[in-house]
């Protein structure tokens, strides 16, 4: 019988004890021996260097190493439990094909066991990571496009993921829960309420973000329950938050201790909003620049500064009174944790809203305290060219004159801070 006798070389030695090769051909004709030589050493090679890959501290890494291991010592990489329903011979196949076994069972090569034997732990798979493998697995929707139609394709599949990421993060697709599914639908109620969008804009996230992760799903072979159903929004679903009465607001969400599990920026931006009616993603942005503590009367301005605010009526000052002064001034220089990603925002506060049982009823969101304050301004008789002013909405009649001073306002406002 003829064999492949070879020196290791030294890039190999890390993951290669021998320092030569000596390996059976399983012939005893020269010509044949001949063809097989090139196709051995090649395979060899091709271990090693999946070996090397797999000495990484990337999980993604490590995997992939993995599979191009078990590939090249002939096999398709499986999950052990897939490679214990094996026939029988087979398994003993990829047995024989771990290093070392023969000789020493007990201490085996860990690196070729875990390729050929299916321990290597395959890296979860990331919302971000389902977005680009959907890209691979739904290639059969993509067919004939032409660059601009794959493009247009590709956009909004890409916004709604990096939308659903804003709200819960890049979980792995297995962690998302149906809490986490519904802080992405009130994500988009309270849009559809403040930027007067319709219900398909939502809808149409919701698509395409069941698209990618199902299509994932099915093709990895995940077997996982996705909190899919019931998401999509009908016409009807559109309407105004509710607000919360002033006797919970004062009983509840501002009794002492109620809002310490929250964390203090987000507690902080709750407590600006009684007062202001602020936008959350309006507060987030907030810089030492438009927090003007030291003024005659503290107060914010909703600038566009570093960010694009909602519309030119948007651009506005509001006075700080009563707790959301209080609030702001333990943060003057702004909300960092947020200023860049508020999507995660309002979720964080719902979920700790609804789980201390602080909510008023079902339908209530963190945007019910903005309309709490407009409730509060109607109590007290203030004009609608003023209230349209402080909650930065378009004026349906010509806008004349610069409005209501800072002082003004502040006088207004007075009696229905809290």
């Amino acid at each position: 019988t003829l064999y492949l006798y070879k020196r290791v070389p030294k890039r190999y030695a890390a993951v290669e004890p021998r320092k030569f090769v000596w390996v059976s051909l399983h012939t005893d004709s020269p010509a044949v021996a001949k063809t097989k030589e090139g196709a051995t050493w090649a395979q060899l090679v091709a271990g090693w260097e999946a070996k090397l890959a797999g000495d990484s501290a990337d999980a993604e890494a490590r995997f992939q190493a993995a599979r191009e291991l078990a590939a090249a010592r002939g096999f398709r990489y499986m999950r052990a439990e897939e490679v214990a329903r094996l026939p029988l011979e087979e398994l003993r196949d990829r047995f024989k094909a771990v290093s070392g076994f023969r000789d020493k069972p007990d201490a085996p090569d860990m690196v070729e066991a875990a390729a050929t034997l299916g321990g290597a732990k395959e890296p979860p798979i990331t919302l971000s990571k389902a977005l680009e493998l959907y890209w691979t697995l739904a290639k059969d929707k993509t067919l004939g496009k032409s660059d601009d139609q794959l493009r247009r394709w590709k956009n909004p599949r890409i916004k709604a993921i990096r939308n659903l990421i804003a709200v819960i993060g890049d979980k792995p697709i297995h962690d998302i829960t149906g809490d986490d599914m519904l802080d992405f639908r009130n994500w988009w109620m309270e849009r559809l309420e403040d930027e007067e969008l319709t219900p398909n804009s939502a809808n149409k996230d919701l698509i395409h973000i069941g698209s990618v992760l199902k299509t994932v799903n099915k093709m990895k072979r995940l077997g996982l329950v996705l909190p899919l159903t019931d998401l999509s929004f009908k016409e009807g679903d559109a309407r105004k938050r509710p607000p919360f009465s002033t006797t919970w607001i004062r009983e509840k969400l501002l009794a002492k201790g109620a809002l310490d599990g929250l964390n203090p920026e987000a507690r902080a931006i709750l407590l600006v909003m009684v007062n202001t009616g602020c936008r959350p993603s309006e507060l987030a942005a907030l810089t030492a620049k438009t927090i003007r503590l030291n003024h005659n009367v503290p107060h914010i301005a909703i600038e566009p500064e570093e960010r694009q605010i909602k519309s030119r009526h948007a651009r506005r000052v509001v006075p700080l009174l009563g707790v959301s002064l209080e609030a702001m001034r333990a943060f003057p220089e702004g909300f960092p944790r947020y200023r860049k990603s508020s999507a995660s925002l309002s979720a964080t506060v719902n979920k700790f809203l609804r789980g201390n049982g602080l909510m008023e009823s079902d339908d209530h969101t963190l945007y019910s305290l903005r309309h709490a304050f407009e409730d509060r301004m109607l109590a007290a008789g203030i004009d609608d060219r003023i209230r349209r002013d402080l909650f930065g909405h378009r004026l349906t009649r010509e806008r004349y004159g610069d409005g209501a001073s800072l002082e003004h306002q502040q006088t207004l406002l007075q009696p229905t801070a809290l």
